[in-house]
C-alpha cells in the first residue's frame, strides 16, 4: 500500500467474488458456511491469501484488514512463529484423542494468566464453551434458569438464542425472551430471564422476584457485538455482589474480550473476576479452539464427572501450539505486544472520532483494541436500544466506500486491530474514512 498516501489504492472491482458467490451458492446453502458472512457487501467476498494487516481478494485486490477474520486473528494474518510453531505440533501429529504435553502447558499458562482459572477445560467453539458453563451452573446451583442481556450473543446453541438483536417492537419489553430465528423450541424461553445491559437497578429488582429460579448471569463483560458498549462505573461490580448475595454464578463470556484486552482478558483488564469464564476468537489466532475456565470449586463437577464435557477434536495440536504461541508472543517483553495495539487501536479509534468535523453524526465507541464505528444522533450509546438508532445503510455505504479504496471492515460497524498493524496503516484508514465521508456528503 502507499504509505504517503498521495492517493488512495483503488479497487480493481469484485466480478470474481461474484461469480464465486454464484457458484457457491450450487452446493453450499446461502453460499456460505456461517450466517454471519451472508452480510458482507456488496456480497460475500472470496480470498486468496492473507499476510500481516493484508488480505487478497479473488480479485487480486490488497486489503487493509481491519475485520482479522471477526476478531480472532490478533497477531494479524499468517505471522511466521504462529505458523512455524503450529507446523512443528502438526508434524507430531494432528490428533492423538488422548492427553499431550503442550495441552498441560497450556492449561498452566491459562492459570497463571486469567484472574478466575484455577481450572480448565479445552473445546472448540464460544458456542460449546457457553453452552457447557450453563449446564455446569445449573448443576452448582440446583436452579433451571439463567440471566441474560438483551443483545448479547453467547452462540447460536438454541438455549442462548434469545433476544441477541430483536426487533425494536419487542425490545421495549426485555422480559419477553426473542428467539433468534426459526427453529428454537418456545418452550426453552421458560429458561432465561432477560434484562437491558448496563441497569444494575434491573438486575436487582428481578433477583428480588426470581433469585431462586436464576443458577446464573451470563454476559459479555464489553457488549461487543452490538455497539462495543462497555461496562457502566460499578456494573460488573454490581452483578458480583448481587451473585454473591444470591448464590448464582457469574458467567463472563470473553470470547471477544479475552486475550484482547490483554492476557487477562476483561476480568482482568476491569478488576472484577467471574466464578466461570469462556474464552475463544483471539485465544487461537485463528485456529479452532475455546477454553472453559473456573474456579476449582465450581470446576469440580467435570472433575467428577457429575457433569459431562466432551468433543473429539477438543486439545488438538494445531489449536493448542497457536494459543501457546498467543500467549508467549503477546505476553513477551512484558506484554509489549498489547501496548502496541493498545497504541494504534487508540490512535485510530480517536482519529476516526475527530472526523465528525466531516460527518456530525458519526460515533466511535470502546475500549481501543476493538471498538465500534456509526452514524447516529445520540451521542453515545450505553444499551442495546441505543444501537437500533444507528443509520446502517450510512454505515453500509461507509463500508463499501472504504472497501473500494482497499480497507475491509465488518459491516456491524465493529473494528479490530492487530499486532500486523503499523503506524502506516493507521494513517492509510484515517486518509481513506476521511476521503469516504467527504463523498458521502457531497
Amino acid at each position: 500500500m502507499d504509505s504517503q498516501h498521495s492517493h488512495m489504492r483503488q479497487s480493481h472491482g469484485f466480478s470474481q467474488s461474484a461469480k464465486l458467490f454464484d457458484r457457491s451458492r450450487q452446493s453450499l446453502a446461502g453460499g456460505v458456511s456461517s450466517q454471519f458472512r451472508a452480510m458482507s457487501a456488496p456480497h460475500p467476498m472470496f480470498y486468496s491469501h492473507a499476510k500481516g494487516s493484508r488480505i487478497w481478494d479473488a480479485d487480486g485486490n490488497e486489503l487493509l484488514d481491519f475485520t482479522l477474520s471477526q476478531g480472532p486473528c490478533i497477531l494479524g494474518h499468517s505471522h511466521p512463529e504462529l505458523l512455524d510453531r503450529v507446523t512443528s505440533a502438526l508434524h507430531k501429529g494432528q490428533l492423538f484423542a488422548g492427553q499431550h504435553l503442550d495441552e498441560v502447558a497450556l492449561a498452566e499458562a491459562l492459570c497463571r494468566v486469567v484472574p478466575c482459572a484455577e481450572l480448565v477445560r479445552l473445546s472448540l467453539s464460544g458456542s460449546e464453551a457457553s453452552h457447557a458453563l450453563l449446564r455446569l451452573a445449573r448443576h452448582l446451583t440446583g436452579k433451571p434458569k439463567y440471566l441474560k442481556f438483551v443483545g448479547h450473543y453467547h452462540g447460536w446453541f438454541d438455549n442462548v438464542s434469545f433476544s441477541v438483536s430483536p426487533p425494536r417492537t419487542l425490545s421495549n419489553d426485555p422480559a419477553r425472551p426473542v428467539p433468534w430465528g426459526g427453529g428454537i423450541p418456545a418452550s426453552l424461553a421458560d429458561d432465561v430471564l432477560v434484562l437491558p445491559w448496563n441497569d444494575i437497578a434491573a438486575v436487582e429488582e428481578a433477583l428480588a422476584t426470581h433469585a431462586d429460579e436464576i443458577a446464573a448471569i451470563i454476559t459479555e463483560p464489553v457488549m461487543c457485538n452490538q455497539g462495543c458498549i462497555e461496562p457502566a462505573a460499578g456494573f460488573l461490580e454490581g452483578l458480583r455482589t448481587l451473585c454473591d448475595r444470591h448464590g448464582i454464578i457469574l458467567i463472563f463470556d470473553e470470547i471477544i474480550t479475552g486475550f484482547r484486552l490483554g492476557l487477562g482478558g476483561a476480568q482482568g483488564f476491569y478488576g472484577v473476576t467471574p466464578d466461570l469464564a469462556l474464552f475463544g476468537k483471539a485465544m487461537g489466532a485463528g485456529f479452532p479452539i475455546s477454553a472453559l475456565t473456573g474456579k476449582r470449586e465450581y470446576m469440580e463437577p467435570f472433575t467428577r464427572a457429575e457433569v459431562y464435557h466432551a468433543g473429539t477434536l477438543n486439545g488438538c495440536n494445531a489449536s493448542v501450539a497457536a494459543s501457546l504461541a498467543v500467549i508467549d508472543i503477546m505476553g513477551r517483553d512484558d506484554a509489549a505486544g498489547y501496548r502496541h495495539i493498545w497504541r494504534l487501536s487508540t490512535r485510530l479509534r480517536d482519529g476516526l472520532a475527530e472526523l465528525s468535523a466531516i460527518r456530525p453524526d458519526l460515533r466511535v465507541q470502546g475500549p481501543g483494541p476493538m471498538f465500534h464505528m456509526g452514524f447516529s444522533k445520540r451521542v453515545r450509546a450505553t444499551t442495546y436500544d441505543h444501537v437500533l438508532d444507528y443509520d446502517k445503510e450510512s454505515y453500509r455505504r461507509f463500508s463499501l466506500g472504504m472497501l473500494s479504496r482497499g480497507v475491509r471492515l465488518i459491516e456491524r460497524g465493529l473494528w479490530y486491530v492487530s499486532l500486523a498493524h503499523e503506524d502506516a496503516d493507521i494513517d492509510y484508514a484515517l486518509a481513506a474514512a476521511k476521503e469516504t465521508l467527504q463523498d458521502m456528503t457531497q
